[in-house]
């Protein structure tokens, strides 16, 4: 390809990204997963403790977010759908904390199931504040369990998808290995969806097998070393390594590996391609990342994109998250300023 047809090859890429960008809103999501309070307590250091070796710091502030699978929920919303979230919480202060964000960011929790022999999972990270633009975590503390779901649960969550599947346009399971997403419920989730043929997407986080032929999957590359036992490194192992998952795991559409800074790798039926990130020079955070990539992704296929399409929109979404400490989820116009100074529209 000469350089007048890669000029062309850009703009004909920015223009169809730019047209995408409307149809990304007034679309519904259910949004199924492991949902997570994130606790954020900041202090500035001031001595070293005569107890042990480490920092004291004075309290300055505590935040909390929602975090988990309602992250992609969230970044949903910002980006002008509804998502409707289901999920599991204790009957706590955090979860009622939980509930009420979810809330105040306008997601529908009306599917969440408050059960009184489980805590909400809590993520508290312990930050110190010293002097840069963003504090540095110190150490993260998990409140949680890991234990499954039982059936009366799987149940009452199984009956509220078939309730709301009518109305959505697709179906996001987020997995954060919190016994939400089991195998039989995801199979559930899969026969409903197929049923009434809307679109079903997960972020697998490493657990490959509860996730067999759905529409669309994405881990990270870390995941897809892990799954495969082997090392990745170049984009021809990548490629290898997603086309070997997609045909392992009978993905009907697509398979995903992100990788960061190298952007990510796609995998459809007749091959594998990769797509570029976004050159971001301040990066303080990747946490959230992946929330914000599977829910741009969902939405973009969901509107009718191509898949590397939808893939180029998510990381062009994920850029713009990294540059923000915590959970944070770009607006439309937000996302559309990012690919415009990057495509030089």
């Amino acid at each position: 390809m000469n350089l007048g047809e890669k000029r062309r090859d850009k703009q004909a890429q920015a223009a169809r990204l730019q047209a995408l960008l409307p149809a990304l809103a007034g679309k519904t999501i259910l949004v199924i997963g492991d949902v997570i309070l994130d606790e954020y307590i900041t202090g500035i250091p001031t001595r070293m403790s005569r107890e042990a070796p480490v920092p004291v710091l004075e309290l300055e502030s505590k935040r909390y977010f929602a975090g988990g699978s309602a992250n992609p929920a969230a970044n949903i919303v910002s980006l002008g759908s509804r998502a409707r979230q289901i999920g599991v919480i204790g009957e706590d202060a955090p979860g009622t904390q939980l509930l009420r964000i979810l809330q105040e960011h306008g997601i529908d929790a009306s599917g969440i199931i408050r059960c009184g022999d489980r805590p909400t999972t809590v993520k508290t990270r312990i930050l110190a504040q010293m002097g840069l633009r963003f504090p540095q975590q110190v150490t993260r503390i998990d409140t949680l369990t890991r234990r499954a779901i039982d059936r009366e649960t799987e149940g009452r969550i199984l009956a509220g998808v078939k309730a709301a599947i009518a109305d959505a346009h697709a179906v996001l399971l987020s997995q954060y290995n919190g016994g939400l997403l089991t195998r039989s419920l995801v199979a559930g989730v899969q026969r409903i969806c197929a049923r009434h043929q809307v679109l079903l997407t997960a972020d697998v986080q490493g657990s490959f097998d509860s996730f067999r032929a759905l529409d669309v999957i994405k881990c990270n590359a870390d995941d897809a070393r892990r799954s495969l036992n082997r090392a990745l490194n170049s984009d021809a192992d990548f490629s290898r390594a997603a086309q070997e998952l997609h045909k392992s795991y009978a993905v009907r559409r697509a398979t995903i590996i992100t990788r960061g800074s190298q952007g990510a790798t796609l995998a459809l039926a007749d091959g594998a391609l990769h797509c570029p990130a976004p050159k971001v020079s301040d990066v303080f955070d990747t946490v959230g990342a992946g929330d914000t990539s599977i829910a741009a992704l969902t939405l973009a296929l969901a509107a009718g994109g191509a898949p590397q399409d939808a893939l180029l929109l998510a990381n062009y979404a994920s850029g713009i998250v990294v540059r923000h400490l915590g959970n944070y989820a770009p607006s439309r116009a937000e996302l559309s300023r990012s690919m415009h100074d990057a495509l030089a529209l």
